[in-house]
């Protein structure tokens, strides 16, 4: 299987507190989706040979895939998916995962980060099911780790 993308910046130089803070800054909701679709060109590809059944997460509207290593005790991820916004709120969640240690990821209040971004009322009810199951999938290879 190929090797992980090593130099993802979700979760080292892009923190969970860098988006809150950039997307504070941003008047209207046009310009923070801009934004939002802006981080998922940040968010490297993942090779074809990662694109497979096994690692696509159920639940989402777009094809999503994603792929984790446990490094040092900690947990680093790797997504990509088919829609633009939605490498954007792939972003945003690795933000949040990124380099944390398995009880650092369950401890994460994420509904009170989504709630703090103003995310998921601005997200049609698909996307915000589709997160939601990204998030699911990721908080369930925390508890296996």
């Amino acid at each position: 299987m190929p090797e992980l993308t090593p130099n993802s910046k979700f979760g080292t130089e892009i923190t969970a507190d860098d988006i809150v803070e950039t997307l504070g800054f941003f008047d209207t909701w046009e310009d923070r989706y801009k934004y939002i679709i802006d981080l998922g060109k940040e968010v490297p590809a993942l090779e074809s040979a990662q694109q497979i059944e096994e690692n696509l997460v159920r639940g989402c509207q777009s094809q999503v895939w994603l792929v984790h290593r446990e490094e040092g005790g900690r947990l680093y991820f790797d997504a990509d998916s088919d829609a633009f916004i939605v490498r954007g709120l792939l972003g945003v969640v690795l933000a949040a995962y990124n380099g944390k240690t398995p009880e650092d990821v369950l401890a994460f209040d994420i509904e009170g980060y989504f709630h703090e971004l103003n995310l998921l009322k601005h997200l049609s009810v698909t996307r915000g099911n589709g997160l939601r199951a990204m998030v699911a999938r990721i908080q369930e290879i925390a508890r296996r780790s």
